[in-house]
């Protein structure tokens, strides 16, 4: 389940969504097409974990979707000595209002390890 403001988020296996006890169907989306658009190697290990994780599901590599895109992010904290403890921390219990008011989902379920390669990646973007 996932908080979006004053709406709760619950999607189930048959692509329904439940906002506020009512059921809504969710479109079927092609995760690898989606993810192409968005400028992510899904031959690269970090590319496939980006998509199975739901990171491009809003971000893209260089254009904004629903959240900045990975370079803009990779900018903003060049040349900062703690922006991969505060990014990983940021990824792991999501949040809203360092890019907009857009909430971005928790990551909860990411190993250390991941979340450390996905942090590591989005920072050397250019």
């Amino acid at each position: 389940m996932c908080r979006f403001g004053a709406y709760r988020l619950r999607a189930d296996a048959t692509r329904h969504a439940v906002v506020r006890n009512r059921r809504h169907e969710l479109p079927q989306v092609d995760r690898r097409a989606a993810a192409q658009a968005t400028g992510v190697d899904l031959a690269d290990p970090v590319g496939k974990l980006l998509n199975s994780s739901g990171g491009t599901a809003c971000h893209a590599v260089d254009k904004p979707l629903v959240g900045p895109p990975f370079k803009s992010v990779a900018e903003r904290y060049r040349g900062d000595a703690g922006a991969a403890a505060r990014l990983a921390a940021k990824v792991r219990q999501g949040g809203a209002g360092v890019w907009g008011q857009t909430p971005m989902p928790p990551n909860a379920a990411l190993s250390e390890a991941d979340l450390k390669r996905l942090v590591d990646w989005v920072l050397a973007q250019k």
